[in-house]
C-alpha cells in the first residue's frame, strides 16, 4: 500500500482554463489545510484512513516479516485508476499549463478547494472537509456523524483532480465545474473502487453587500458514477 495517497490528488491540470473572468490555469500548491492533511498521513502512514488491519513496524512501513497468512495487506493489488484519455479516466488534454500565479476567486482557486477537500477526506479530517461545502447544500445540511458515515466503508480514499472548466457568470453568482476521479479501497472485502465525475463549486460575485465568506468557492454538488478498473 503506497503513500502516494490522497495527495495523488495531484491536480492533473493539463488543460488550459478559458473562462469568462480573467484567470490563468496553473498547478496549485496545496493550501494550509491540505498540508495539515498530509502531515496526518506522514504521521500515521497507511493507517491515516483508519486501515486498522494494516500492522506497521516502528519505522512506519508495513511489517514485511509477516507471512502471507498473517499479512493479507501484502497481497493486495495496487489501486490502478484508469489513465487520462481512457474510459473512466480524466481528459487527456495536453495544452501547456501556465506557470502564473492564481487568485482564490479564479477557476484555479476552485480546483484548489477540490484538491484540499479530497486531501482532508483521505486524512479523515471530516469536519474540515464538510466545512468546504456551501451552506444550504445537501452535505452541509447533514450532521457530522452522517457525513462521516458515507466514508466509513473505505480503508483508503484518493482522488485525481482535473482542469477546471469555464466560470459560469450568473446574475451575481458564479459556478465552476472541476473534474474528479476517485479511487479507493473498500474495508469489507478490500476490493478497489473507482468513480469518475465532477465537483460543482459556487461563490457570490464581487457585488455590494457580499461577505468575504460568500465570495469564497464552496462545494455545491458532487456527481460521481462507478467505472471499471484498469485492465
Amino acid at each position: 500500500m503506497t503513500r502516494t495517497l490522497l495527495l495523488s490528488v495531484s491536480l492533473l491540470v493539463l488543460a488550459g482554463c478559458a473562462e469568462s473572468e480573467p484567470v490563468t490555469n496553473t498547478p496549485v500548491d496545496i493550501n494550509a489545510a491540505a498540508i495539515d492533511a498530509q502531515d496526518a498521513i506522514d504521521a500515521y502512514g497507511d493507517n491515516a484512513f483508519g486501515n486498522d488491519d494494516a500492522e506497521v513496524n516502528p519505522a512506519g512501513g508495513a511489517d514485511i516479516n509477516k507471512t502471507d497468512d498473517e499479512a493479507p495487506d501484502n497481497r493486495l493489488a495496487s489501486l490502478n485508476p484508469p489513465a487520462p484519455g481512457t474510459p473512466g479516466g480524466l481528459s487527456d488534454d495536453r495544452t501547456p499549463v501556465s506557470e502564473a500565479s492564481f487568485t482564490p476567486d479564479s477557476a484555479q482557486g476552485a480546483a484548489n478547494v477540490v484538491q484540499t477537500y479530497y486531501a482532508l477526506l483521505g486524512a479523515r479530517k471530516f469536519a474540515e472537509a464538510r466545512a468546504l461545502w456551501r451552506p444550504g447544500s445537501a452535505a452541509a445540511g447533514r450532521d457530522l456523524a452522517a457525513f462521516t458515515a458515507g466514508f466509513d466503508r473505505y480503508s483508503e480514499y484518493h482522488a485525481n483532480i482535473g482542469a477546471p472548466g469555464r466560470i459560469d457568470p450568473g446574475a451575481g453568482q458564479r459556478f465552476v465545474t472541476v473534474p474528479v476521479q476517485v479511487y479507493a479501497r473498500l474495508k469489507a472485502d478490500r476490493a478497489p473502487s473507482y468513480e469518475i465525475g465532477s465537483v460543482t463549486l459556487h461563490r457570490v460575485a464581487d457585488v455590494d453587500g457580499a461577505t468575504a465568506e460568500q465570495r469564497q468557492w464552496k462545494i455545491d454538488a458532487i456527481a460521481l458514477k462507478p467505472t471499471a478498473a484498469t485492465r
